[in-house]
């Protein structure tokens, strides 16, 4: 993604205040290791009173620059659209102003899926409020659109995979469908191995022959290396176009 590297001769932040932003929970900290704050995000949280909650509860902590994980779609670093559970106002907010550094913007499954990333073709999936999905391939990031695409019946993979889906399915059932999703998926974009994070991935029992669970604090990693210099992470790239249900 343009402008995620950093250029030959700039000096690499040592300290990021990492944000993972969800649906019903905005967690950060700074840098990859230290105590992880959080607070209640929902339907009523705008980009302006997180960075404002962010900035009260990180007390003053020394950082070099910022890194958001948004859970919606993220074109050349910049939101494209505004995220479907929280407020408004997200698509042009100035972050680098609000916050006086430097600011990155990924995509929340993407951000996570950088910090569990061990090599090859990785499918990451985020079963959380919603569905993410981002597609890594050979240090290449590909930020997708996946879960707002038909499954059944109408629905979308959210729809059956998110927790508004888990809650109409059952727990059981909803397990069910997520490794009958997981199956289609693995196959069809060749993924070496697959990576289901999120919340709801506690939620699951036995995994199959190559799909492993991943670590939510994996985003925070996620958020370091998306600053670190070429070659020494994967490089975010993002999706050609949105794909609508």
């Amino acid at each position: 993604m343009p402008g995620n590297r950093t250029a030959p001769g700039r000096r690499v932040p040592r300290r990021i205040l990492v944000i993972d932003v969800g649906g019903s929970h905005v967690k950060f900290r700074v840098d990859g290791r230290g105590r992880i704050l959080k607070f209640p995000s929902g339907p009523e949280l705008g980009p302006g009173r997180m960075t404002a909650k962010v900035l009260k509860r990180a007390d003053g902590a020394a950082y070099d620059a910022v890194s958001i994980g948004y859970p919606g779609l993220v074109f050349h670093g910049r939101i494209a659209a505004e995220p479907h559970n929280l407020g408004e106002g997200w698509m042009g907010f100035d972050f680098a102003a609000a916050f006086g550094k430097p600011v990155r913007v990924v995509n929340d499954a993407a951000m996570q899926a950088i910090g569990s990333y061990r090599g090859g073709r990785m499918l990451f999936l985020g079963l959380g409020t919603g569905l993410g999905a981002t597609l890594i391939i050979d240090g290449v990031v590909e930020p997708t659109e996946i879960g707002h695409m038909p499954y059944r019946k109408g629905h979308t993979f959210e729809d059956f995979l998110g927790e508004h889906g888990r809650r109409r399915l059952g727990t059981r059932k909803w397990r069910r469908a997520v490794l009958d999703v997981v199956a289609h998926l693995e196959a069809a974009l060749e993924a070496d191995y697959v990576v289901l994070g999120g919340g709801n991935a506690a939620r699951l029992k036995k995994l199959p022959p190559g799909v492993r669970r991943g670590e939510n604090r994996n985003a925070f990693i996620g958020g370091v290396r998306i600053w670190q210099q070429r070659g020494a992470a994967p490089r975010p790239r993002a999706p050609r176009r949105a794909v609508q249900a």
